[in-house]
């Protein structure tokens, strides 16, 4: 049975998508710790981080950087915090976290919900940040 985010790659399930390539994707959860709380997770479904093929890990990787600086610009966090937990979902997944502080960083504070509108304007917000980083987003 596919994930919950091999369903959303495949546009079964709605995402608000902030990039794409051939190898992986980044999304906005709907359950953020805070603004702009991305997922960042390989197209191929792939359980754990470390059965990843290492090019895809060294990918994902790269992009999850770069991501981390377009969360910074358009946040203007302190820093971008990334996360590999891997338990809640069984599709390997990055969460990057823009922060102000350790606290930014516990699932304890997650959203229980978050406005649609909001999602989008942190989406175009975090989108027109990837292109200062030169990538392409995903629209």
């Amino acid at each position: 049975m596919p994930s919950v985010f091999t369903r959303i790659l495949a546009g079964e399930i709605p995402g608000t998508f902030v990039y794409r390539d051939d190898l992986c994707a980044a999304f906005l959860t709907i359950n953020p710790i805070t603004d702009g709380h991305l997922l960042l997770c390989p197209v191929a479904e792939v359980d754990k981080w470390t059965d990843l093929e290492p090019s895809v890990s060294s990918h994902l990787f790269s992009t999850a950087r770069l991501l981390a600086r377009a969360l910074e610009q358009a946040f203007a966090c302190e820093r971008v915090g990334l996360i590999v937990a891997g338990f809640e979902v069984p599709h390997c997944h990055l969460h990057l976290i823009p922060t102000a502080s350790m606290e930014d960083l516990s699932f304890a504070n997650a959203a229980g919900h978050v406005e649609r509108n909001d999602l989008e304007a942190h989406a175009r917000a975090i989108r027109s940040a990837v292109v200062d980083q030169g990538l392409s987003p995903h629209e």
